[in-house]
């Protein structure tokens, strides 16, 4: 492990890239469990591509194989003949090009990944001249998804788990300052590269905070991951950066303690969990954590965005020196969830509710009219 003067320089480095010094280590440098990456993290079959291995699309990128797949697109590795080396082609499925919303959440994924600028943020690759069909060029991360870490290492390291959401702090930053927010911060769209540095990518569902954030979160999965949601989300409220603020603490409760804060056979009804109460304080289920670690993680969670830290350089002061973080004896005050009907957290129900209140009505009026003859 690197020693800790070392790991702050790191830190500045992977904040200020422009401050890093020749021969610091990589930001996650150090971290056993970011220490030895697959080639894969298994993928298993091969995936039936649209697009077969030796296409060029738009006489630039020529096509290697599918890597993975969404329910909105198919990624491809492919080569750049132009600029050179390889890249990530999302290319999104025939049925989102004819849905509108969805069709619409891949343009502005494009968009917006091309107007951010950080060595922390996947790149986009701006593509002149119009194209033979949709689709989106980035950079190949050469990495794994924070995911597979998770899951690999159960539960991870205080010190470590700290260490990898600061980085993401960092990441955030970037975007909130240009009035961005992510709205989709999940393990499964954070990568860690082989040279330890950290990547934040899929901007599917990011939106400016002035305009933003009036997605109907609780019609489909495709407008959010259930289990990171802020309440908010869940309850089609106003976002800001506070929002990205609570799914990074999901986050880090998850790799603090192995398991999500919120857990139900269903994604949606687990949403709704965190909208009416707390999670189980994370030293109950890891002792081993720090009153200092889990006040960090209970204030990042709290239900009330104001109730939370004001800004993701907040939290990162506190991750990046735990040791002087105030314990309040937030564990102590956690009131347990509640269970109450939402419309917008079970579309199932909803739809269900809606047409038997329009049968009730019909049968009403059918009634009226009767006795009117």
């Amino acid at each position: 492990m690197s020693s800790v003067p070392a790991i702050g320089r790191a830190f500045a480095g992977a904040l200020n890239p422009a401050q890093a010094a020749p021969g610091d280590p990589a930001p996650l440098a150090g971290i056993a469990c970011c220490g030895e990456l697959p080639e894969r993290e298994g993928l298993g079959p091969p995936l039936e591509a649209e697009l077969p291995a030796g296409y060029l699309l738009d006489g630039r990128f020529l096509i290697q194989e599918a890597i993975g797949r969404s329910g909105m697109a198919t990624i491809y590795r492919a080569v750049d003949q132009a600029g050179g080396g390889s890249v990530a082609v999302k290319v999104p499925l025939r049925r989102v090009e004819s849905d509108p919303v969805s069709f619409g959440r891949f343009e502005r994924e494009g968009r917006i990944g091309e107007a951010l600028d950080d060595p922390r943020l996947l790149r986009f690759i701006r593509v002149a001249g119009p194209k033979s069909r949709p689709y989106i060029a980035t950079d190949y991360v050469d990495g794994c998804t924070l995911a597979y870490v998770i899951h690999r290492t159960r539960p991870v390291p205080e010190r470590d788990a700290l260490r990898i959401a600061s980085a993401v702090c960092g990441a955030l930053g970037h975007m909130h300052e240009r009035g961005i927010i992510h709205r989709d911060l999940k393990p499964a769209n954070i990568m860690i590269r082989r040279d330890r540095t950290l990547c934040l990518m899929d901007f599917g569902l990011a939106a400016e905070i002035d305009t933003g954030a009036r997605i109907l979160a609780g019609l489909t999965p495709l407008f959010g991951t259930p289990e990171y949601m802020a309440p908010e989300q869940v309850r089609n409220r106003r976002n800001d950066g506070r929002t990205d603020i609570y799914s990074l603490g999901v986050i880090l409760y998850q790799m603090l303690t192995g398991v999500l804060p919120f857990r139900h056979e269903d994604p949606w009804a687990a949403a709704q969990l965190r909208v009416t109460g707390d999670p189980v304080a994370p030293r109950s289920i890891n002792p081993g954590i720090s009153p200092e670690a889990e006040e960090i993680v209970l204030r990042a969670m709290r239900r009330k965005p104001g109730e939370r830290y004001p800004t993701v350089a907040a939290l990162q002061a506190d991750l990046d020196a735990p040791e002087r973080v105030q314990v309040t004896g937030l564990s102590g005050r956690l009131q347990a969830p509640r269970w109450r009907l939402s419309l917008h957290g079970t579309p199932l129900l909803s739809g269900a509710l809606i047409g038997i209140c329009a049968l009730l009505s019909l049968a009403a009026l059918f009634l009226v009219l009767s006795r009117h003859r």
